[in-house]
């Protein structure tokens, strides 16, 4: 059984002794007086594993840095997981994919102690753990264990494999998350665009080559279909009518990796375009041109409709500052002339390269680590004993945002990005104007800002179907280096992911970053990889940031939540599903990725449908009839603030949480869905109920009917009884029912011999009935006569005897 974790009584010693901030800081646990549990209890923890997921290493006796919380520490061949010493669950703050991790650091820090306890103070051996999702964490390990070391050994070697094949994605394979060809669902947005959603993609389209349709103005050109012209670009591209394959392949010599322009989104109304390209190679002289290339560029500006110009305008956004333009002409690169370029005017952005967007996000982590209530080191944090309160989100100016985030520079170019973006949808929108839209090669700034602008252009690029059709066509179809961004292995090799050993010995607390060095700190060495070696940058992770500002702009635009943007930028940062494996469609294909691996699109919408329209990743507030057009900020809109729910969710964790009106109308809503189930099954029990009550009627109506019938019939019936009865007993009979239900009949005959012998009518009835027996007998009650008081009268009588007789005859005596 493992000990507790008691508070060491040198910690105030500690903290007088190396100005430690803090009473409650990891280097006052009593470390080495925490036995190691047995192996057997991780492994009870099975069932916490995924699929094909397995246990690497473990490490017993652990300490979590970040919160002084001790516990088991096993790294398996997907990710790090650290379970609890007390309730063996898991810690969200110290489990973390490998593939989320940017940098391990092995440390060793002494505390400075009193000179009768040097020697009883070992080195702490800590491993410092960088992820590319805003976290740090810091694990401290027992000495002379020597678990550290195999701790990181097995990172080292399952977080940078040597062959993609060897990720977790495809150890795991498809599972239920099944991944539909990805070609099949870019052709269905292609054919969206161009006005022809009643046609629908096939592969057998694909593998004939019959996807090539067009309208009056644009049309699909399989000229890389095998990936010969353009290898980072789609297999499909949108090209104008008017030009011809021939001329594609000329005009994309002239462009950088022949990235040459294609239309991205095109407006089906006014015929105005947003497309995208790479850099031209005009050379040193500014002074290449390609007839191809510029003919390509005028046909994206097309005629007006109704209008009295002939052409519409045409804007080239170069996002790249202008000096970095013109620094590119010294390697073949370089931008256009307006002079070259029919009606067409240059525009520059200004938005930075990926290397100063990586080092900008890494001193934000730098900055929000040092300040947040779960700092690394333990010691220095500001927020650990609720020493200071965090704006967060409640930022609400560019001025303070930057002011209290210190020298990162991170909201300065997230701002960047959301102005170009929101100029290209307001000249497209505005001014039914074209834009053709590249950086260097295309396929990082570029990307960033045409999938923006789409997303302000288009209220379907809004809704989750949309969202995933926007990042597969823009992000990857067209080529963005994710395998390279992200740090991951390609086809031709490793990633380039950098793990920094540090084995000296320090006194005190040590700092994660050189912001927050101090005299006989630690400070983990700088990454020793050039620009050109490291092309790791959180590009994407920055156009989702840029998402979900415009989400805090308009709350009623979007389908999703904030919440589903960081489940899914969890999901493609953990490298857990293919779709954001390798750097290209083709590397995708050749790897097999969508037979071979899960589908991250499947595993969110399974998610969603297990609790339907009350899920967290649904925009409890959208309205799309609210905002049926394109979104248009204006300037004064687009001062971006820290992204709660993602920037703080680790530094911060009170802070990340969802807005308590959020929160709160998101309890209602699920009330409300809790009331709309009950209110159906209340009125389906009802109408049920309905049903039988007026059926039961109905039967109850039938019975009724059925019940006057009878009684209608026995009244009859009781009518002919007694006419019967009578008749019956005219003739003299007794008719008695026995209790039983027997009829008994009583004949009482009684003969008038001188009557009947001299009454007239009787000697008729003697002579004439037919039913008399031959000694004169009657065969009364089967003869049809009846003796009514002195009167006979015949029934069945021969009536052509009674023609025969004459009036006189036997009726009148003569006298």
């Amino acid at each position: 059984m493992a000990a507790p974790r008691p508070r060491s009584t040198r910690s105030t010693s500690l903290r007088d002794s190396d100005k430690l901030e803090g009473t409650a800081c990891w280097d006052a646990l009593e470390w080495t007086k925490i036995e190691p549990v047995t192996s057997s209890v991780s492994h009870a923890n099975l069932d916490l594993l995924l699929d094909a997921e397995r246990i690497v290493v473990e490490g017993y006796g652990v300490v979590l840095v970040n919160t002084d919380e001790a516990g088991t520490l096993i790294v398996t061949n997907f990710r790090i997981l650290f379970l609890s010493e007390g309730t063996r669950n898991i810690i969200a703050l110290g489990t973390i994919p490998l593939a989320a991790i940017e940098k391990l650091n092995k440390m060793a820090v002494k505390i400075q102690s009193t000179p009768r306890q040097t020697d009883k103070n070992p080195s702490r051996r800590l491993l410092q753990v960088i992820g590319k999702d805003m976290r740090i964490v810091v694990f401290g390990f027992r000495p002379k264990t020597k678990q550290r070391r195999a701790v990181y050994d097995a990172l080292v070697k399952c977080a940078t494999p040597a062959r993609i094949w060897d990720i977790y994605a495809f150890s795991s394979g498809p599972s239920k998350c099944v991944n539909t060809n990805p070609k099949v669902r870019l052709l269905n947005e292609y054919f969206r665009l161009l006005g022809k959603s009643s046609s629908s993609a096939t592969m057998d389209m694909i593998e004939e080559g019959s996807f090539t349709l067009s309208n009056e103005l644009w049309r699909i050109s399989d000229i890389n279909s095998t990936y010969t012209m353009c290898q980072s670009y789609p297999f499909a591209l949108i090209v104008p009518e008017c030009i011809i394959d021939q001329e594609l392949l000329q005009a994309s010599s002239f462009r950088a990796r022949y990235r040459l322009p294609v239309i991205s989104w095109c407006h089906s109304g006014t015929g105005a375009v947003l497309a995208r390209s790479s850099q031209p190679l005009v050379g040193l002289m500014m002074n290449m041109r390609s007839n191809a290339d510029e003919k390509l560029v005028a046909s994206l500006c097309t005629q007006l409709a109704g209008g009295k110009m002939s052409r519409r305008k045409l804007y080239i956004a170069d996002a790249r500052p202008r000096k970095n333009a013109l620094a590119n002409g010294a390697m073949g690169g370089g931008s256009e002339s307006s002079s070259n370029y029919f009606q067409s005017e240059i525009v520059f952005f200004g938005i930075d390269n990926i290397h100063a967007m990586r080092e900008s996000f890494a001193r934000l982590r730098d900055y929000l680590d040092t300040h947040g209530t779960t700092s690394s080191d333990g010691m220095s944090s500001f927020l650990r004993h609720g020493g200071w309160t965090w704006g967060g989100g409640n930022l609400s100016s560019m001025s303070v945002s930057v002011s209290t985030l210190g020298d990162s520079g991170w909201l300065i170019h997230v701002q960047s990005i959301l102005a170009g973006s929101a100029w290209i949808a307001a000249q497209i929108a505005l001014e039914s104007a074209s834009v053709l839209v590249h950086c260097s090669d295309g396929w990082d700034r570029t990307t960033q800002l045409v999938a923006l602008a789409n997303l302000l252009l288009d209220p379907y690029y809004r809704t989750f179907a949309g969202f995933q059709a926007l990042v597969e066509k823009d992000w990857l179809a067209f080529g963005h280096p994710f395998s390279d961004r992200v740090g991951m292995p390609t086809l031709s090799g490793s990633g380039d992911i950098s793990f920094e050993l540090c084995r000296q010995s320090s006194t005190g607390s040590f700092p994660s970053s050189p912001m927050r060095q101090s005299s006989g700190s630690l400070a983990p060495q700088a990454s020793g990889s050039s620009h050109a070696q490291n092309n790791y940058s959180p590009i994407f992770l920055q156009w989702v940031d840029c998402v979900s500002q415009l989400m805090r702009m308009y709350p009623f635009a979007f389908e999703f939540s904030s919440a589903f943007l960081v489940d899914f930028l969890d999901c493609v940062l953990s490298c857990r599903f293919g779709n954001f494996l390798c750097n290209s469609e083709k590397e995708r294909q050749q790897c097999g990725v969508a037979e071979a691996c899960g589908c991250l699109w499947a595993y969110l919408a399974d998610l969603r449908s297990s609790a339907g329209s009350s899920h967290v990743h649904y925009n409890l507030f959208y309205d799309p009839l609210k905002h049926n057009g394109p979104l248009l900020p204006p300037a004064a809109a687009l001062a971006p603030t820290l992204w709660p729910q993602f920037h703080l969710r680790w530094a911060c964790p009170t802070e990340a949480q969802t807005g308590e009106l959020e929160a709160q109308c998101r309890d209602m809503a699920i009330k409300f869905s809790e009331l709309k189930k009950a209110k159906e099954l209340a009125e389906k029990k009802a109408k049920e109920t309905m049903i039988a009550m007026e059926s039961q009627t109905a039967e109850l109506r039938k019975e009724k009917q059925l019940r006057s019938k009878a009684v209608n019939v026995a009244s009859r019936a009781s009518k002919e009884s007694e006419a019967i009865n009578r008749a019956v007993q005219s003739l003299g009979c007794k008719v008695q029912f026995s209790s039983s239900g027997d009829c008994t009949v009583d004949f009482e005959v009684t003969v008038m011999d001188d009557v009947v012998s001299s009454n007239p009518i009787g000697r008729v009835c003697e002579a004439l009935c037919p039913l008399r027996t031959g000694d004169g007998g009657c065969r009364w009650p089967d003869a049809g006569c009846a003796q009514l008081g002195s009167q006979f009268v015949g029934l069945k009588a021969n009536f052509d005897a009674f023609d025969r007789l004459s009036i006189y005859d036997s009726y009148f005596q003569s006298e």
